[in-house]
């Protein structure tokens, strides 16, 4: 069913064309969509130059100041639960604002990064690699739609569960609107501005993901490529060191392609990692001493959607490290034991090259990886540790 409503979650055949750059299909659309690219045509450019703007000023600029103005307007009414429910999603706005702002001002680093997946593509032969890379490519389409389908479910029953007990979710200021008098016009504005800003949130969280997923996918099909190394006993010792030598440049090209993406994500995931703790202590706290069953669901898919922003990336970052190490065995245990000096030579300088693991930092202080992100959601239970020690919950209710 979701294959058919979204067609390139899919594996393509081997008849179909197919490149890297295919694994950013959805992603790129909804970017394009919010402002973030560039615009089709360049006669349509100062009219989409405005679109940007637009979108820019009312749900990265506006809407985080209209929570905090809705504090100061109307402290007295909150109850601690919708306090707090308010609070979490503000500070993970503010972070979404600082994560767009990294994202829009790399649009000509994702272009650049995409040259470097097209020659990497060109070193793709066989049907084997050729299947290999339809399948990441449908992978990096797969995670932006259940990505979506994750952050949008969490709008919607955080809105249907407060709609219930004819609450405001977030408690948005709006000077258009009365709060109580238009309740469901007040709720469904806010539903359409949540929505906008969760959906920018989305694309921060799985650019890096995708981007990093296809560098895996080059990764694994070099390690194959130097698994073959002098296994065709009918090639000279000439083509021999071509081989070698491509598979240096494909190495060189996957640097330069990490290389290119590192300013952009070090900024979006060094402000998560910021945020993590803090944002889970103050949803813990919620779940567990302030929320009703369809507002505590709510939170809980809010917990679950703030996990999904670093867990996979960290991840796949540590099985990339992973991989690195065996790039390097897989080199040392080809057949090179009869190859001329040149080809050792060769060898040699790669193998030490090999041995240096991809690494990606988060702001240039923390390593993105699982131990990183571990570290952060402990702030988590450390706050909730804190909250029951001084029994700040039932002072509040």
């Amino acid at each position: 069913m979701l294959g058919k409503l979204f067609p390139h979650i899919k594996p393509k055949t081997l008849q179909e064309k197919v490149y890297s750059r295919d694994a950013f299909i959805y992603l790129d659309r909804v970017m394009w969509s919010f402002g973030w690219t560039e615009p089709k045509e360049k006669r349509w450019k100062w009219l989409y130059g405005l679109w940007t703007l637009t979108t820019t000023i009312v749900v990265l600029i506006l809407l985080p100041i209209s929570m905090v103005v809705s504090y100061v307007d109307s402290f007295h009414s909150f109850s601690a639960g919708e306090f707090l429910s308010s609070l979490e999603i503000c500070v993970n706005i503010y972070g979404c604002c600082l994560k767009c702002a990294f994202l829009m001002r790399g649009h000509l680093m994702f272009q650049e990064a995409k040259k470097f997946l097209d020659r990497l593509d060109e070193s793709c032969h066989g049907d084997e690699e050729n299947l290999t890379m339809r399948r990441y490519v449908a992978w990096g389409n797969f995670c932006y739609i259940i990505y979506h389908i994750l952050y949008w479910g969490f709008v919607f029953v955080n809105f249907t569960g407060y709609i219930l007990i004819r609450r405001h979710a977030w408690r948005m200021y709006n000077p258009f609107l009365d709060s109580e008098e238009n309740f469901y016009s007040s709720s469904f504005a806010e539903f359409f501005l949540m929505s906008a800003v969760v959906t920018m949130d989305q694309c921060t969280d799985v650019s890096p993901l995708t981007h990093v997923l296809m560098a895996r996918c080059h990764i694994t099909l070099l390690k194959d490529r130097l698994s073959r190394l002098r296994r065709d006993i009918q090639k000279s010792e000439d083509e021999h060191y071509s081989d070698l030598t491509k598979c240096i440049k494909d190495h060189r090209l996957i640097l330069e392609y990490i290389n290119v993406l590192r300013p952009v994500f070090s900024g979006t995931i060094f402000v998560q990692f910021l945020l993590i703790g803090i944002v889970l202590g103050l949803s813990a706290i919620n779940l567990m001493f302030f929320s009703t069953f369809w507002t505590g669901l709510g939170t809980l898919c809010f917990m679950f959607d703030v996990c999904l922003e670093t867990f996979p990336l960290c991840y796949l970052c540590n099985v990339i490290v992973d991989d690195c190490q065996q790039l390097s065995d897989t080199l040392f245990q080809s057949n090179w034991l009869s190859a001329d000096r040149r080809y050792k030579s060769t060898l040699v300088y790669f193998l030490h090259n090999l041995q240096r693991p991809i690494i990606l930092m988060a702001g240039g202080v923390f390593q993105i990886c699982m131990q990183t992100n571990l570290s952060m959601v402990k702030l988590a239970f450390s706050v909730v540790t804190v909250m029951k020690q001084f029994n700040l919950a039932e002072k509040f209710q």
